[in-house]
Parts: C-alpha cells; sequence; structure tokens
C-alpha cells in the first residue's frame, strides 16, 4: 500500500512539473530545431498532414521490397498495412498519453509514466536508432554514388572512383561530417524537404522500370508467407517510424486536439502505406528472388533513369544524415551533460566527429543493408512503434492494464516485444548475403553466366535458385532477355 502510494506521488510531482515548466528534457525530436520564433505560423490539418507524411516516407522505403521477399509477397503486404495501422493508433496513443500526464514531448512521456528508468531506456533507444540509420545512409551512398561515378566517368569497377569504401569516407569527410558540425538542425529544414521530395521521383522511376523490364520470377516467388517475417516487420517498423517527430507536428498544428490530430495521422498513413505498397510491389515483382536490401542494387548499370534516381537518392541520404547525427549528439548531451553549462565548441567539435567516425567505421565493416535494416528495425523502430507509445498509454490511463479500454495496447506490447526478441535471434543467426559493385546476370543479354549466382543471392532459397531457376534462365536465350535493350541508353 505504501508502495502504491509512493508510486502516485512521484507521478504527480512529474505530472505538476512537467505543466509547471520545470521538468523538460529537451532532446525529443520537436525540440531539435531550436526556438528561434517562438511565434511562428502554425499548420493547418493539410499543412501538417504532408509535414508528416514527410517524416514517415523517408530512406526506409528502399528496403520494404527486400521486406516482401523475407516475409513473401502476400503475407508482406499484409503485414505493411499491419504496420500502418499500429503506427497510426500509436501515434495518437502518443498525444492522448502526452495529454494525460501533461508533457510535451516523447521523453517527458516515458519520465512521467515510467520514472528514470524509462528515460534511460528511451535515451538508449533514441540513439541506437538514429546511429544505425546513419550506418545505413554511409551503405548506401556506396551504394548509389559509385554506380552514378562509373556510368559519368567510365571508369571501371577497379578504378578508384568505383571503390566504395573510397566514396564512403570521401563524402564523409567533405558532405556528411561538415553538415553535422551544424549547431542549429535548423539551416537544413529546407535541404531536409527537398530531401524528401527526391524520393517522389524514385518511386516514379521504380514504376516506370516495372513495366519494361522482364525477369523471369524465381521459384516461389509469390508463396504466401515465408520464415523471415520477423525481419520484414522490423524493416516495415523502420520505414513508419514517425513517432520522435509527432509532438512537434501537433504543436504546429491549429488548434491542436486529438480530434484534429486525429484527422492529421489518417491522411498521413493513409497516402504513405499507399505510396510504400506501390514501391514495395513493384521494386519486388520486378526482380522477385534477387531483390537485395538496397532494391537499387538490382538495376543495371547503365540504366539511366535508374542512375538518375540513384543519384538522387543519394543526395537525400546525405542530407538526412546530419539530422540523425543531431539527434545521436542531444542524447548524449541530456544524458551525460545535462546539469551543465551549454555546450562549448570543443565539446561539440568531439562528440560530432566521434558519432560519425563510428559510423562510418561500422559502414565500413558491412556492405549490406538488409542486416542493417532488420537490426534498426527490431532494436530502433520496433519500441518506437509498437511498445512505448502502447505501454506509456497503460501505464497513465485509469483502470486495469487488462481492461477493454487498454487490450488493444496490451497486444500491441506484446506483439511488438515479440517481434523484437525473433527479429533480432534470425537476423543474427541467418544474416542474408548481398553483392555491391556486381551486375546480375540478366543485364547481359549475351553473357548470362557473367555474374557467380552464389555470390549475389540473399535467400535461402540459394540452393534451389542454382539448381533450377538458373538453367531455365540459361536456355531461355531469346524471352525474357530480348527486351532488355529498354534498359538503359
Amino acid at each position: 500500500m505504501d508502495s502504491e502510494a509512493t508510486e502516485m506521488e512521484e507521478k504527480k510531482y512529474i505530472i505538476e512539473k512537467s505543466q509547471s515548466g520545470e521538468f523538460t528534457v529537451p532532446s525529443d525530436m520537436g525540440q531539435l530545431i531550436e526556438d528561434e520564433d517562438q511565434k511562428r505560423e502554425q499548420s493547418n490539418i493539410p499543412q501538417a498532414s504532408f509535414n508528416f507524411i514527410n517524416s514517415i516516407i523517408g530512406s526506409g522505403i528502399i528496403g520494404m521490397p527486400y521486406a516482401l521477399k523475407q516475409a513473401g509477397f502476400p503475407m508482406g503486404v499484409l503485414l505493411i498495412l499491419i504496420v500502418a495501422l499500429i503506427t497510426d493508433y500509436s501515434v495518437i496513443l502518443l498525444i492522448r498519453g502526452g495529454n494525460l500526464s501533461g508533457t510535451k514531448n516523447y521523453q517527458d512521456l516515458v519520465r512521467a509514466a515510467f520514472g528514470f528508468p524509462g528515460f534511460i531506456f528511451l535515451s538508449i533507444v533514441q540513439f541506437v536508432y538514429p546511429f544505425i540509420a546513419m550506418i545505413s545512409y554511409n551503405i548506401i551512398t556506396g551504394d548509389t554514388i559509385t554506380k552514378v561515378m562509373m556510368r559519368i566517368s567510365g571508369v571501371t569497377e577497379t578504378n578508384i572512383l568505383a571503390n566504395r569504401y573510397f566514396i564512403i569516407c570521401l563524402c564523409t569527410l567533405f558532405v556528411t561530417l561538415p553538415l553535422s558540425l551544424y549547431r542549429n538542425v535548423a539551416k537544413l529544414a529546407k535541404a531536409s524537404l527537398f530531401a524528401c521530395l527526391l524520393v517522389v521521383f524514385i518511386i516514379i522511376a521504380v514504376i516506370i522500370r516495372s513495366t519494361d523490364m522482364h525477369i523471369p520470377p524465381t521459384e516461389g516467388a509469390y508463396t504466401f508467407a515465408k520464415p523471415g517475417f520477423a525481419q520484414a516487420v522490423g524493416i516495415m517498423a523502420f520505414s513508419f517510424v514517425c513517432h520522435h517527430n509527432t509532438f512537434l507536428i501537433y504543436g504546429s498544428l491549429e488548434e491542436p486536439t486529438v480530434h484534429r490530430w486525429s484527422i492529421v495521422t489518417h491522411i498521413s498513413v493513409v497516402v504513405s502505406f499507399i505510396a510504400t505498397v506501390v514501391f514495395a510491389a513493384c521494386g519486388y515483382a520486378t526482380f522477385t528472388g534477387f531483390t537485395q536490401g538496397d532494391v537499387l542494387e538490382n538495376y543495371c548499370h547503365e540504366d539511366d533513369l535508374i542512375n538518375a534516381a540513384r543519384f538522387c537518392y543519394g543526395v537525400c541520404i546525405m542530407l538526412t544524415f546530419p539530422v540523425e547525427c543531431f539527434v545521436c549528439r542531444e542524447v548524449i548531451e541530456n544524458f551525460f551533460f545535462q546539469a551543465a553549462q551549454p555546450t562549448t565548441t570543443l565539446r561539440h567539435v568531439i562528440e560530432t566527429v566521434l558519432i560519425v567516425g563510428a559510423t562510418l567505421g561500422a559502414s565500413l565493416a558491412t556492405d549490406c543493408l538488409g542486416i542493417v535494416l532488420e537490426l534498426n528495425g527490431t532494436l530502433g523502430a520496433t519500441p518506437l512503434v509498437f511498445i512505448l507509445p502502447a505501454a506509456c498509454y497503460m501505464k497513465l490511463e485509469e483502470g486495469k492494464f487488462y481492461s477493454a479500454k487498454k487490450l488493444p495496447s496490451l497486444l500491441i506490447v506484446i506483439a511488438g516485444a515479440i517481434v523484437m526478441v525473433i527479429g533480432f535471434i534470425m537476423a543474427v543467426l541467418s544474416p542474408q548475403g548481398c553483392s555491391h559493385g556486381k551486375e546480375m546476370s540478366y543485364c547481359h543479354a549475351n553473357d548470362v553466366n557473367a555474374t557467380d549466382f552464389s555470390t549475389f543471392i540473399p535467400s535461402t532459397e540459394m540452393s534451389m535458385l542454382a539448381s533450377s531457376t538458373v538453367p531455365s534462365m540459361i536456355s531461355s536465350t531469346t524471352t525474357p532477355f530480348s527486351n532488355f535493350s529498354s534498359i538503359g541508353p
């Protein structure tokens, strides 16, 4: 009885401090942008919806065709729908939880619900998610820019300009590190918006190529479900995670109420779901069992439309990298130096260089985007999307945790925990391979044996593909490759 009274007093104290403004941890994404203009213009529902769509549709979309391959095409589409619905529900739960606790950002909400241990857990998750995301950005840079350089300059794969390690280091030194040294992420706002618009062109390019590339589907390409569904959910959660932006966009809304926010959320999630399903379906249907973690790796080097998409995507993720670095830096500041004076220039530079250097080293150690997306989805995005919003609501809402009102939240927490554990175990025990810098055999109409199939098929059915699919492709000397003159210039 005494412990319950103590818990109630602690919760009451936290809520009172939150409402009075004395208790604030400024590490939520909504506070990453310094409020130089507190009286900025508010957003109406369409404007807020557009901002939220931009926060949902980002770099994670590039791995969605691979998620369909992991889960099975029909099951994958169904899982995208489920993740979208959970995203819609959990984002609204965040705002409801904020209203219940009187808090205005994610970290304050979790601390109000679970105290300092909750603050520690969220801080870890908020660091892990952007940190692994930056690793994936470097991998994508190495995948995309090398292809563009080879096409523009005409160099071979042995040239230094086609070396992914050299390109990653070069882009880090001259682009992402200097941009990451900014103290105010608001200076990157317009660049970030432009980066999001580039994703639209990438989606259009993938749709166009799905109509004129006629690669024979691999055996079992449209099996209803496959064992990799847990990793697939992790990738989908990585793509749909937007919860760290929720309070920022909600606070910018005219007359912010749960009802108006629900409208914004429904519009944003529906549009994002449609765009994601179209991109994932077109990308997977084009390559089926050959689909890689970075679907742009599947396209031929001389395909100028896709090279333009590669360039756009490379620019997109390089402009997004500094924002994620800002998040990691803020988490470090709030966790280790919360009571210290404002960050000195020396500490700011040291933290930035260490974060960027660590992500650079990790990205040079692996060249497969799929495993990175799986790990970040299961360890970073899954708690942010599934577990924490529902758990906070269950903690703050009155009534028993198994009541009808809280039952959906309880089921989401359980599902999130299962996906997190199984996804991590399977990602570690069943790593997938990939091929970088090598064109797929279907790009060579006159030399289908140019590529060693055993080195690039990232599939659990590799032996089956090598024994059945490849011979059938080799024997087909006219039909699917006669149409490949349309790929590239």
